[in-house]
């Protein structure tokens, strides 16, 4: 059973799928264009720049929300919001669950049956619903919290993946032959068992980001994610909620964005994993 994906394989895994390459062109558009968006975007985004809501135009090619707004402006600073949102609490989740991971099944015994039965008591949680609950009593929480509270409830299956990946490597020769030649406990996990989870873990993390901004948006729509004037994809379409059917490019245009980005990650995911075991990878 193959525990590695080296970045050899990986990339052979894109190059045989050219819709690999369309969904991390599609990803690498979105993120340009949230870099850029004070660059480019034509208005500020909280400007009213019209008389109401009126329809795309060559003065705005997506048209203007009720309050007057530019949606093209809106959606490219949503964008920033939204992408950002999701890469730091990723970022946040895959540091974690391999932390988790890696001292459980590294450790072993009476860690790994703790830590485990931990992160299953966490996972058997609603997380939509627990994140709902936390927002609900803390009105108005802050974006950090926002990132915090996603990353904090996204490294469960993270742990898991690392947890199998690192008990697999541990016995392999490459780390008895370390432990032979005088390695430290430590140095055998950092330098010989952990870069065998890299790629399994960055299929995974690829995964978890497509569910964040998912769920960034769920609860930026409920009014418990971010708050305005900050925009993000999931607020620009709370916003359209009451008119969404008669002005209907207010709330095309950024959910379009959010399928667009969600669908282009969860695609690359499924790609990816064709290059690693997929045995060893959560569940969707």
């Amino acid at each position: 059973m193959r525990s590695v994906a080296p970045p050899q394989a990986l990339l052979a895994a894109l190059r045989r799928r050219p819709s690999a390459l369309i969904a991390v062109a599609v990803l690498g558009l979105a993120g340009a264009l949230a870099v850029l968006a004070p660059a480019i975007a034509p208005y500020p985004p909280d400007a009213p720049v019209a008389l109401g809501a009126t329809p795309p135009s060559l003065a705005h090619p997506l048209g203007t929300d009720g309050a007057s707004r530019d949606v093209l402006s809106r959606v490219l600073h949503g964008a920033r919001v939204s992408l950002a949102v999701a890469l730091v609490a990723t970022v946040l989740a895959a540091v974690v669950g391999t932390a988790v991971g890696a001292i459980a099944g590294f450790a072993g015994g009476r860690a790994d049956a703790l830590l485990m039965r931990l992160v299953d008591a966490l996972l058997a949680l609603p997380r939509v619903l627990v994140l709902i609950a936390v927002f609900a009593v803390w009105p108005g929480a802050p974006l950090s919290a926002l990132v915090l509270l996603i990353g904090a409830t996204s490294w469960f299956p993270l742990s898991r993946l690392v947890r199998a990946q690192v008990r697999a490597a541990a016995g392999r020769e490459y780390a008895v032959a370390a432990r032979a030649l005088g390695a430290g406990r430590l140095r055998v996990l950092l330098r010989h068992v952990l870069p065998n989870a890299a790629g399994p873990l960055v299929v995974a993390s690829t995964l978890v980001a497509g569910d964040v901004v998912l769920l960034e948006a769920g609860l930026s729509f409920l009014g418990l994610g971010v708050q305005p004037p900050q925009a993000s994809w999931g607020n620009i379409v709370q916003d359209a909620r009451d008119y969404g059917f008669v002005h209907w490019w207010t709330a095309l245009f950024p959910g379009l964005a959010i399928a667009l980005v969600v669908t282009a990650a969860n695609h690359l995911g499924d790609v990816l994993r064709d290059a690693v075991d997929v045995r060893q990878l959560p569940p969707r």
